[in-house]
């Protein structure tokens, strides 16, 4: 079986999902080859990746088990090939699974008819891939309206609501241009604003900027933190960079020849990898991009004077150049305002160090001040 870090609160099989659990797959399985079905049941719904080769099947998912909590955004990510957009269209049922089970806020999704599944489709679930595939005979303003007219919804509310997404994504001015009249980041923001004007409970978004140059990938990186801010939505989002992936997940599961080989938060997948594998895939992360103030800091001092306050969950590299600069701890709170530790320019500096620092050998604080950048 795939491996999987445990979580608390995990579902066991059969049950209905826990509460705050939006999307659920176990033992999912994707396999492209002639009587693929029949070819699991005689493997014991496990076949081995030998025994899938020798029998001319690909096991495109491999026994998956994952959980997205609502209101997260939960990446998947693997090199090409891997299965990641496999098992996204497996999720939404746009490829249908071979085996295993797939629930969506409790209901059994394998066994919705398809009248069940197009009208989950419309009313709860978004869609955003890598080609922006708009209407180019439909202005910005038709092209976002266009899910809510094939919903039915009248000329005059389905355009109110397409008028709202789009001042939301920041193309209020632009709702009578054209696909053509657009650049790359303009288009993909009205594919997120067409995907989000039937307001879906699960956003399922395939890699979604890749095919953007690098500062535009940037800035529709920062309008998707800023959406996600406002609108507090479940994301299933798909990508293979590990940069992107850290930026903006609260949770990452790694996939590799169709399975899942860990699932955690990014800073667990890079203190704690469960493979060498998902350690190889890491190994170049700068660890102040994805360690928490409270995995470094210090227990609280008594009657020390402090520089100011900072959030125990802040990343590392969000506060390290106001750490450095001051040249003194700052205490560290919890969500409830609780001072719970403290952090000193010297556990920052620890951490933005260079490999080749020797130990007890501290960077120069200009490095560090540049590694906060």
């Amino acid at each position: 079986m795939a491996f999987q870090s445990a979580e608390p609160g995990s579902a066991e099989p059969g049950t209905a999902a826990p509460a705050g659990v939006k999307l659920t797959c176990r033992g999912l399985w994707k396999v492209f080859g002639d009587g693929a079905r029949r070819f699991l049941e005689r493997h014991g719904g496990r076949p081995t990746g030998a025994q899938l080769a020798a029998a001319g099947m690909i096991g495109a998912v491999r026994d998956a088990d994952l959980e997205v909590h609502d209101g997260e955004v939960f990446v998947i990510m693997g090199l090409s090939g891997s299965g990641k957009s496999t098992i996204v269209r497996c999720l939404s049922r746009l490829v249908e699974p071979t085996a295993g089970e797939l629930l969506f806020e409790g209901q059994d999704l394998l066994a919705a008819s398809e009248r069940q599944l197009t009208e989950i489709r419309r009313h709860k679930m978004g869609m955003v891939f890598q080609h922006f595939a708009l209407l180019p005979h439909l202005s910005v303003l038709g092209n976002v309206a266009f899910p809510l007219e094939v919903q039915g919804v009248d000329r005059a509310a389905r355009e109110a609501r397409a008028l709202e997404v789009i001042e939301l994504v920041g193309l209020k001015g632009r709702e009578g241009y054209f696909p053509r009249e657009l650049s790359g980041g303009q288009q993909q923001r009205v594919g997120i604003a067409r995907s989000l004007a039937v307001e879906p409970d699960v956003w399922f978004l395939d890699e979604p900027f890749s095919a953007l140059d690098p500062l535009i990938r940037r800035e529709m990186q920062d309008e998707f933190l800023r959406l996600q801010r406002v609108l507090h939505k479940t994301i299933v989002f798909i990508t293979h960079d590990f940069d992107e992936a850290i930026r903006l997940a609260d949770r990452i599961a790694i996939m590799k020849d169709g399975e899942i080989v860990q699932i955690g938060t990014p800073e667990d997948l890079v203190v704690s990898p469960a493979t060498d594998y998902v350690a190889e895939f890491t190994r170049d992360v700068s660890r102040a991009k994805v360690l928490s103030v409270r995995s470094v800091m210090d227990p609280p001092a008594e009657g020390e004077a402090l520089a100011g306050e900072l959030p125990a969950e802040a990343r590392v590299v969000e506060v390290a150049r106001r750490v450095v600069q001051a040249g003194r701890p700052f205490g560290v709170v919890d969500r409830a305002g609780r001072v719970v530790g403290r952090l000193g320019p010297e556990a920052v500096l620890e951490v933005l160090a260079p490999e080749e620092t020797k130990p007890g050998q501290a960077a120069p604080a200009g490095n560090a001040a540049e590694a906060a950048q």
